[in-house]
């Protein structure tokens, strides 16, 4: 492509133009905004520098072969935009003030650092997503969806949704269900928000977590401004003890599965976890993370259904589907209904009414039941992997907790530690593990700790796998 003139740039100017040859053969409907896009992209990326004259419509038109038109009308645009500047018989130029550098995305997600082999818990099998039958639930709404429902949702969610969704707790998890008191959140962690901002404004500025429990406690509460004051497990759950001597008028609980401890809540312990909160005139937040996934017997009820007065639920599909579909539930006491959606409303004017919609409809027609099978026969199997990988591996250890979830906890014999440096040696073979020391609070570090206690996830790792990475984490242990 020939310059106008010989100026200083003209060599990258050369250069640049083969940048704008693919969008000359755009279609033509569409070949003015593909040429200004490539002319636009030259001077972002610092393929035309500033200073730069470009050649005059006219010449540019005859190399591209497109017409002047579409060329002085890119000129125009890009100079209203700043890229370009041009002055009455003096040509068009880049501008001086572009910036060439151009900015990128970095990728915050949590991801697994590339490890040879990776227990840390908490994540699913994604591989285990339902594609198709959520794409046919996808198909199926987009063709029957009225269009006044991509409206502003009620900050609930789609009445839809809240029916199918009650009537699955009531059915599953023996969850006394209101459709009118369900919300639908984007995950645990905003229902927990919402929870803390709810507490916040009734004036209580404190509320009970387990110890040891979820990590996340202390932020999600904290942006509420609301304190996480720890609470002792026992092998039956919270102490009642120290959580009648706390002051306390708000506990949050994973009662049909402790995390990461693995413990079921005994009857008796529910039991006084409801007297406590009916003597203070308090509240129990209920997690029920993966109560659906027990694989010796039927999952034990959820706590709401034995005082819904006094018990909020909270559930996801982050277990069971996937964590990035940011779908959830948290079912309040009528009490505490108005306050916890009108936060919702104003926190972010309802959960995004498709997704909803989607979801509904794969619950109504069983996906979702089907999905839980699926998912419970696969964790299962994983579970059983990792417990026979730990006997033919680590003779002498144990695994406790309930056949349940999509964790376990390990203890190694005394002669895999003391714990500090048995995890050092694991990393440093490319194995990552957590131990359970680090979901105490405050986070405690294992210093001398003759046993090793370990929470190991299994659900996201194929069966071979788990025995290759047990075995991996034996050798780097004994080397």
């Amino acid at each position: 492509m020939r310059p106008t003139q010989s100026v200083p740039g003209d060599g990258a100017a050369s250069a640049a133009w083969e940048l704008l040859l693919p969008a000359a053969s755009a279609p033509a409907r569409t070949r003015g905004r593909s040429l200004q896009a490539a002319l636009r992209e030259a001077v972002r990326s610092g393929r035309l520098t500033p200073g730069t004259r470009l050649p005059s419509s006219r010449d540019l038109a005859a190399d591209l072969g497109v017409s002047r038109g579409l060329v002085t009308e890119a000129y125009e645009q890009l100079t209203a935009e700043g890229y370009l500047r041009s002055g009455r018989g003096a040509g068009t130029w880049v501008g001086a003030a572009v910036r060439a550098a151009r900015p990128r995305a970095h990728d915050l997600a949590p991801r697994s650092p590339g490890s040879r082999a990776d227990f840390v818990p908490g994540t699913p099998d994604l591989a285990l997503f339902p594609r198709a039958a959520w794409a046919a639930a996808h198909r199926g709404v987009l063709a029957e969806l009225p269009h006044q429902e991509l409206g502003y949702p009620d900050p609930r969610g789609l009445p839809r949704l809240r029916s199918a969704l009650a009537e699955l707790l009531a059915r599953r998890r023996g969850v006394v269900a209101d459709p009118e008191r369900i919300v639908v959140v984007s995950g645990v962690a905003q229902a927990t928000t919402l929870f803390g901002f709810a507490l916040h404004a009734r004036g209580v500025r404190a509320v009970g977590v387990e110890n040891p429990g979820s990590p996340q406690h202390d932020a999600l509460y904290g942006a509420a401004g609301v304190g996480a004051v720890p609470l002792p497990v026992d092998e039956e759950g919270v102490a009642p003890g120290p959580l009648r001597a706390s002051g306390l008028r708000a506990v949050v609980t994973t009662p049909a599965h402790q995390f990461p401890s693995g413990i079921a809540y005994s009857a008796r312990r529910r039991a006084a976890l409801l007297d406590w909160a009916r003597s203070v005139d308090g509240i129990v937040l209920e997690d029920d993370y993966d109560g659906d996934f027990r694989y010796d017997r039927a999952p034990v009820g959820a706590l709401q259904g034995l005082d819904p007065d006094r018990v909020a639920y909270t559930g996801s599909v982050s277990k069971s589907l996937a964590p990035g579909l940011r779908l959830g539930w948290l079912l309040v006491p009528e009490s505490w209904a108005q306050e916890i959606v009108e936060r919702k409303r104003t926190m972010d004017l309802g959960h995004p009414a498709l997704d909803q919609a989607v979801f509904a409809r794969f619950l109504e027609r069983g996906d979702y039941d089907r999905q839980l099978r699926r998912c419970q026969r696969a964790y299962r199997e994983r579970r059983d992997a990792l417990v026979a990988a730990l006997d033919a591996h680590f003779p002498g250890s144990r695994v406790s907790g309930i056949a349940a979830g999509l964790h376990v906890i390990a203890t190694l014999p005394g002669r895999y530690g003391p714990e500090e440096r048995f995890l050092a040696r694991v990393a440093e073979a490319g194995v990552a593990v957590r131990p359970l020391s680090a979901y105490a609070h405050p986070r405690t570090e294992p210093e001398g700790a003759e046993e090793v206690r370990l929470v190991l996830g299994y659900a996201h790792v194929p069966p071979a796998r788990i025995a290759d990475g047990v075995r991996l984490m034996a050798e780097a242990a004994t080397g």
